[in-house]
């Protein structure tokens, strides 16, 4: 008799799925390989100006073509990618961390605790991230580390929702009752057997908000009040290709958005995935 369980049967899509996956994973790659080693093995200069080569377009010797100053647009774009990357990651590590800390503070102890916390993820709901992330980095002058701190203080909110949900969740689970029926203190509860429950929820709220970071960063950077406008970042790229984007080059402002655009779609498929693997109704099939 055939085997018809739900592991063995053949799924539509799944091949879709994987070279979806797979796609993804490869557009994540050579960003990050572009990223490390583009920089150490091409030896040129991405500030030199050469105004006699200015607005080339795309050629053999200048990939991507070059700016309004004549810089090499290439590495212009991969310098700009790194700073946006680093800005993405650091940002989403730190606004995780944030956003695991109230949620799971919110959930563990709930009463006055979570209904005190919850009220301040309310609170800083109802801002519009950006105009909360203009108002943290008018403070201080443009730079990296404002923006950093700009993104993280205004990305934690969904974390912490979630983060809270999970640990609502766990605490139904009988491993809790017996835990609580031994003796152990609520933060001992909390740090032993409900944080560990939610990493992997977290990390995934994590990566996804790389991309977000990302955007959040060049549109700091294209209002001019993120990083300086001499410091390479997609949003400054995008920023300073408008005059030329008027006057029929389109190279300066497609390239910078592609390269944008490339990690937020692989980490997007990447991160679906992963999804759905911890979804109960996935865990449920495999188990099968």
């Amino acid at each position: 008799m055939a085997d018809i369980r739900p592991d063995r049967a053949i799924r539509p899509g799944r091949s879709t799925r994987t070279v979806r996956v797979g796609t993804s994973a490869a557009v994540l790659a050579a960003v990050v390989l572009a990223v490390v080693l583009v920089p150490p093995l091409v030896q040129l200069d991405e500030q030199a100006v050469d105004l006699a080569r200015r607005l080339q377009p795309p050629s053999w010797s200048h990939p991507f073509g070059t700016d309004d100053v004549g810089r090499d647009l290439l590495l212009r774009c991969v310098y700009g990618l790194r700073v946006s990357l680093m800005v993405g990651v650091v940002a989403a590590l730190a606004a995780t961390l944030i956003g695991t800390a109230v949620g799971a503070l919110a959930g563990a102890f709930g009463g006055w605790t979570d209904r005190v916390l919850m009220r301040l993820v309310d609170t800083f709901s109802s801002v519009p991230h950006l105009l909360l992330g203009i108002f943290v980095v008018a403070m201080f002058r443009p730079g990296v580390w404002p923006v950093v701190v700009s993104v993280a203080l205004t990305h934690w909110l969904s974390t912490a929702r979630i983060v809270r949900s999970e640990i609502l969740s766990l605490r139904s689970r009988p491993f809790i009752d017996a835990a609580i029926s031994g003796g152990a203190s609520r933060w001992r509860v909390a740090v032993r057997h409900l944080l560990p429950g939610v990493v992997p929820q977290a990390a995934l709220a994590a990566v996804l908000m790389v991309p977000h970071a990302m955007w959040h960063e060049s549109a700091l950077s294209f209002l001019g009040l993120g990083l300086p406008a001499h410091q390479a970042s997609l949003g400054n790229l995008v920023q300073s290709a408008r005059g030329s984007l008027l006057a029929g080059d389109w190279w300066p402002t497609l390239f910078p958005g592609l390269l944008l655009i490339a990690p937020t779609l692989a980490i997007a498929g990447l991160a679906g995935a992963w999804r759905e693997r911890l979804s109960p109704r996935r865990r449920s099939e495999l188990a099968l």
